[in-house]
């Protein structure tokens, strides 16, 4: 799995992108993160349980974003269609990041994240987006991912931080 995030970052790196290389990264970058995710369900022998909350989540935030590019109808900064408000390239991302942070942990998540953001930088600097609208499909796409995963296996834990407390918040399935 960390080899796959290596070539990853590997794909997307580079010292100069014209805007359409930047944007044809992304693209990529938008299709290796599920693709990623459910490569993982069928590395770890996951199973049914990984690859349906993986397609439950997927689904469900293409619902979303799709109905809003539909009731929205926001105009794209680029001028080419009036579907913007989403992005639905940045909730892919975001879905398929969370979905491997909850399900596999941070060691795989946050490399996944890294790789959602970068894809969401795209979209604004390619003029496909406004910020709004990555950031609405990055919100999309976490809240799937986080609603539809459980965790693989034993336990997890996830740092919690607010109103002045900090601790630790462990879950286990059994």
């Amino acid at each position: 799995m960390k080899n796959l995030f290596c070539a990853l970052l590997v794909i997307v790196s580079g010292t100069s992108w014209a805007s359409s290389d930047l944007e044809t990264s992304g693209d990529v970058l938008h299709l290796m993160l599920p693709a990623t995710a459910m490569g993982a369900t069928l590395f770890y022998e996951d199973g049914y349980d990984g690859s349906w909350q993986l397609i439950q989540a997927a689904v469900s935030s293409r619902l979303v974003v799709e109905g809003l590019k539909y009731g929205v109808s926001k105009d794209r900064p680029d001028d080419s269609g009036d579907d913007s408000f989403p992005s639905g390239h940045t909730s892919d991302s975001f879905m398929a990041a969370t979905f491997i942070q909850q399900r596999y942990g941070w060691q795989y998540g946050l490399p996944a994240y890294i790789a959602a953001s970068y894809v969401g930088y795209t979209r604004v600097a390619s003029d496909q987006h406004y910020l709004e609208d990555v950031l609405a499909g990055a919100a999309i796409g976490a809240l799937a991912g986080w609603y539809f995963t459980d965790p693989y296996k034993g336990i997890t834990v996830t740092p919690l931080a607010g109103n002045g407390t900090y601790g630790v918040y462990i879950s286990g399935r059994f």
